[in-house]
């Protein structure tokens, strides 16, 4: 079987969306039943051999770029789909060019992988006939096929799966990192790990940062740690300094995935307050070091983060995300039961959820 797994990008960026379709690569790729994968991604400028070795183990991949030209992308992916069995559209928005390419294959099977924002809307009408064409969609937790079906109620229920979002086995620690008590007592870090875009203003960090005054008032010792990098990041620093926070707050900027494990392991905690997670994998990224998560009742984070892995507060209520955090702060967690729950979302995990709801 000849599968087409088409992307927003791949390595292009580092957010949720790219780390889960390298996973999907990696799935379609190990799939028995598989004998040709073919990877389109629109942003990227280049699929570095190196970087796309890990997620296919198998070999028998191909893959194109568009460096942002959709009518680049549109012609690739029909030449892509002429002979495929099996597309997998890893965005809402690729979800149009994927239907016409089945005009010219009508035998070629869609399934949409649903990440939870992209739909917790009213699509146009190109993108709801789009919608209405896909054979499978691949929600990543209940929370997203709830608002899907909300917004699109005559979407047959049999064709709408969840298959929640993995731990890419790059993050994965293993038993190569000291449990959570092992960071020195004298330097408690709260870690939170963001995009930080102005058109993105429901991660909370601003939110985050105005509940860490109150959170320092209280244990003067702690410190919080933002990791990631965008448009916003300057702003943001200016509220770090407006409320006296510059000696306790720091902005690393980007990291690479080495680096950002190091982040995990000597945080305490980590906090994302975050009202549109359709999924959340920072959190899982988090619980798989044995730290405990922060976030809010809101999304798809309730789904992934319980009373053994963390708390949560209301959405957008800043004494309670305060209060939150200090209790978390102080309560004693089990990094073993963390990372026990973290591993039921492994990517062994995904595989048979994926095969399962194909």
């Amino acid at each position: 079987m000849k599968v087409v797994l088409l992307c927003p990008e791949l390595f292009a960026g580092e957010g949720g969306i790219a780390r889960m379709l390298r996973l999907y690569l990696r799935a379609l790729n190990e799939d028995p039943s598989t004998h040709s994968v073919v990877v389109g991604a629109l942003n990227d400028a280049s699929l570095p051999a190196d970087r796309l070795a890990p997620y296919t183990p198998r070999g028998q991949v191909s893959g194109f770029v568009a460096g942002r030209n959709r009518l680049t992308f549109a012609w690739k992916v029909v030449e892509a789909a002429r002979g495929a069995h099996r597309l997998v559209c890893g965005h809402v928005h690729l979800l149009p060019i994927a239907r016409f390419a089945r005009a010219l294959n009508p035998r070629l099977a869609i399934s949409l992988v649903a990440h939870g924002i992209e739909i917790d809307r009213p699509l146009g009408p190109v993108l709801r006939w789009a919608l209405r064409g896909a054979d499978r969609i691949w929600c990543v937790s209940q929370d997203t096929r709830t608002r899907l079906f909300a917004h699109h109620p005559d979407l047959p229920p049999d064709r709408i799966r969840v298959v929640p979002n993995a731990l890419d086995p790059a993050l994965d620690p293993g038993e190569s990192f000291p449990p959570a008590e092992s960071v020195a007592p004298g330097d408690t870090v709260i870690l939170c790990v963001s995009r930080l875009d102005p058109r993105e203003p429901y991660k909370g960090v601003e939110l985050l940062l105005r509940a860490f005054v109150l959170v320092h008032q209280k244990e003067p010792a702690v410190r919080l740690r933002i990791v990631g990098d965008g448009q916003d990041r300057t702003r943001l620093q200016q509220v770090a300094r407006d409320l006296g926070l510059d000696s306790r707050v720091h902005f690393t900027g980007a990291l690479s995935d080495r680096a950002l494990q190091d982040e995990f392991k000597g945080c305490r905690l980590f906090a994302l307050p975050s009202s549109r997670e359709g999924f959340g994998l920072v959190y899982l990224e988090a619980m798989a070091h044995g730290k405990p998560c922060v976030g809010v009742r809101a999304g798809g984070v309730p789904e992934l983060v319980d009373a053994d892995t963390g708390l949560l507060a209301a959405p957008d209520d800043l004494p309670g995300l305060s209060s939150t955090l200090l209790t978390a702060l102080r309560r004693t967690w089990d990094p073993q039961r963390i990372r026990a729950h973290a591993r039921q979302y492994s990517y062994s995990a995904f595989r048979q959820r994926l095969a399962q709801a194909c």
